[in-house]
């Protein structure tokens, strides 16, 4: 099973990756910061200075329909935040 799952593109993390090089992933839960520094460094070929890592809840969400009201959420994923050595970079559209 593979750690990383897949890459986070959104426009705050694509800001950290251009001013602090810092880059987002969605990893396995049971993924610890050893396990993830190793598969980043093997993947992408940088070298890792430090890895955040959070749990993010899943949100809830009610709607109201004709045939009454129904309740749903989506799934709890674990986020890594990945800072890599100055002057090296991921390019995500080239490993994809």
């Amino acid at each position: 099973m593979s750690i990383i799952v897949k890459p986070i593109i959104t426009e705050k993390i694509t800001k950290d990756g251009e001013v602090f090089n810092r880059f987002g992933f969605v990893v396995d839960k049971k993924a610890n910061k050893v396990q993830i520094k190793k598969a980043v460094e093997a993947t992408y070929g940088v070298s890792v200075v430090s890895v955040n890592t959070m749990n993010v809840r899943p949100d809830r969400t009610t709607k109201y329909t004709k045939s009454g009201l129904i309740s749903g959420k989506s799934n709890a994923y674990k986020k890594a935040i990945v800072q890599v050595q100055e002057g090296e970079t991921i390019d995500f559209y080239n490993n994809i």
